[in-house]
């Protein structure tokens, strides 16, 4: 009964031993693939997001600089210039500040896709606005303040 395995089946034996160690292996580096695909997104979603808040971050400076240009223009035009040109300048630059506040919130409420599920936690729009919205007051204070100085 014990007879000696011929060479042929011999090799069949170690080939077989060979492909099952490389689908082993195989599987093993699908799976560390699929794990540095799903990392891979989920960095992805991360620098979405920080991208959507520096945008953000951008318009609201891009306000403040704007309402802070448009007291100025007033305040500087007002001896030099005749005084409907120092309160126009202060108003289309006040009422851009206005514009830049409002497409902060519009971009940060519409802008980003909320599918994906980042590994950081977004600013909260719960302070979001209502800050926009003290801003876009202070605006409006000042764009009265241009007009009745």
């Amino acid at each position: 009964m014990n007879e000696p395995i011929p060479p042929k089946a011999q090799d069949l034996r170690k080939q077989t031993a060979a492909i099952k160690r490389s689908a082993r292996a195989v599987e093993t580096s699908t799976a560390e693939l699929m794990d540095s695909a799903d990392r891979r997104t989920v960095l992805a979603s991360d620098r979405s997001l920080l991208a959507a808040e520096r945008t953000y971050a951008a318009w609201v400076r891009t306000a403040l600089a704007a309402l802070a240009g448009g007291i100025g223009a007033r305040a500087l035009g007002k001896d030099i210039l005749p005084d409907w040109a120092g309160k126009l300048s202060g108003s289309v630059l006040i009422v851009f500040a206005g514009f830049c506040l409002v497409a902060a919130i519009w971009r940060e409420l519409h802008g980003i896709d909320k599918a994906a599920a980042p590994d950081i936690r977004p600013l909260p729009r719960a302070l979001l606005v209502p800050m926009n919205l003290l801003l876009l007051m202070v605006a409006l204070a000042a764009l009265v303040g241009v007009w009745v100085s």
